[in-house]
């Protein structure tokens, strides 16, 4: 009974094929559908996952990592002097307007950090190096926004903000489906962007209980020009009086997490501390479920495996039913209900296997290739791919149960009707 299964799917070879190319085509779609979803939630939140801080002091403010309100220099300054903190380091998140070659004009958000720090820097650097960042008005963007940036490579110029911007660096993998392209950049360049023709201000206030709040705001200065400054400044380190959007904590060895929390808590008002973890989930937990975007693509997966399941359950039936005279024979033979479910199972299986390895196949390729030319991210892990697998079977044994349901039906007199 075991060929059966096989005869019945291989009787047929054109017949087969279109069938396999309609379970592949409803893989592709659950795949490429959850995957869009997935990647879209870990863009959103590459920057905290891929920071080797253990804890991100931000305001208590925050709405996720990059939409908050910034803080004053000298939190930096008293978070090195919290009992657990080994090492501290700033970082700053300014919009900023890029204007490039041919007038391109694009919206930016500039990721200010040290070069020469540890607990953040851009990953995955395929082309320049880290070391030129330390030359002012330098900048390194991800290889899928060079486009939008009319930027063909390195040595390429533009202005942020109406000062100079050299592009010494190209990534790949660093860009959020959600955010404006992002601008690696050193804190004084970026600080410089940030406040030069920029109206920058950071207020604090001191409550009744001696806490502190304090919140920064960008607003470009009106000016009758577009033209790039003719004489830039000479970026210069952060001053207590500027403003930063995080601070990175790396703990010392063997320090509680959730203990130096508390302290940095106490230590520094109006802030709130969060684990690398804990930032990065909130972020993606905002785009998922505050914003219509994760709704729109969540809604998208759901209805991938739906269509998925209605194609596959068509075919599967489809072909069932197209053999019945062939099943009513076996009942006339005296095989069992049993014999019968067998032989469909398989080949719901058979089906399941046969066109899930081509279709995940199609799935990779057009992954890489999508990440690569548009930095679009379809996130295909063991995981999910083997999640897919056993979606992909339970569709088709779930579809060849509702055949099953026909076949223990038929009658077996149908083999001697003309």
């Amino acid at each position: 009974m075991a060929s059966l299964a096989r005869k019945n799917l291989l009787e047929d070879i054109p017949r087969f094929l279109i069938a396999q190319a309609g379970i592949v085509f409803a893989v592709t779609l659950v795949t490429v559908q959850m995957g869009i979803f997935r990647g879209f939630l870990k863009s959103t939140a590459l920057i905290p996952e891929e920071s080797r801080a253990d804890i991100w002091v931000s305001s208590e403010e925050m709405v996720y990592f990059e939409l908050t309100p910034s803080l004053p220099v000298e939190l930096l300054f008293q978070a090195r002097e919290v009992e657990g903190v080994a090492l501290a380091e700033p970082l700053l998140l300014p919009p900023g307007q890029w204007n490039g070659p041919g007038g391109t004009i694009a919206p930016l958000r500039l990721i200010g950090f040290d070069p020469g720090g540890e607990l953040f820097t851009p990953w995955n650097i395929s082309q320049g190096s880290l070391a030129q960042l330390q030359t002012p008005y330098t900048v390194i963007v991800d290889d899928s926004q060079l486009d939008a940036l009319n930027l063909e490579g390195i040595g390429d110029r533009g202005t942020i903000n109406s000062l100079p911007a050299e592009l010494v660096g190209i990534t790949e993998g660093t860009q959020s489906i959600a955010s404006s392209v992002f601008v690696f950049t050193s804190l004084e360049t970026a600080n410089t962007y940030a406040t030069t023709g920029i109206g920058t201000s950071v207020n604090c206030q001191v409550d009744g209980d001696g806490n502190m709040a304090c919140t920064n705001t960008y607003q470009r200065e009106p000016r009758t020009s577009t033209e790039p400054i003719d004489s830039p400044p000479t970026p210069s380190p952060l001053r207590r009086s500027d403003a930063l959007t995080h601070i990175l904590i790396r703990a010392e060895a063997g320090e509680d997490l959730q203990v130096l929390k508390e302290r940095l808590d106490e230590a520094l008002p109006g802030t709130q501390a969060l684990t690398r973890q804990e930032l990065a989930q909130r972020t993606r937990d905002y785009w998922q479920n505050r914003t219509g975007i994760g709704f729109v693509l969540g809604f998208g997966a759901a209805l991938g495996v739906v269509v998925g399941i209605a194609i596959v359950g068509q075919i599967l039936y489809s072909s069932v039913s197209d053999r019945l005279k062939e099943f009513g024979t076996l009942k006339a033979m005296g095989a069992s209900d049993w014999v019968l479910y067998r032989v469909i199972i398989e080949q719901a299986l058979w089906m399941a296997v046969l066109g899930y390895l081509p279709g995940m196949a199609l799935c990779l390729g057009l992954s890489q290739w999508v990440s690569s030319s548009m930095g679009i991210i379809i996130l295909i892990t063991p995981g999910s791919a083997a999640g897919i697998f056993l979606l992909t079977t339970a569709m088709c044994v779930g579809s060849g149960f509702f055949a099953i349901q026909k076949v223990t039906r038929v009658d077996p007199a149908i083999v001697f009707k003309a």
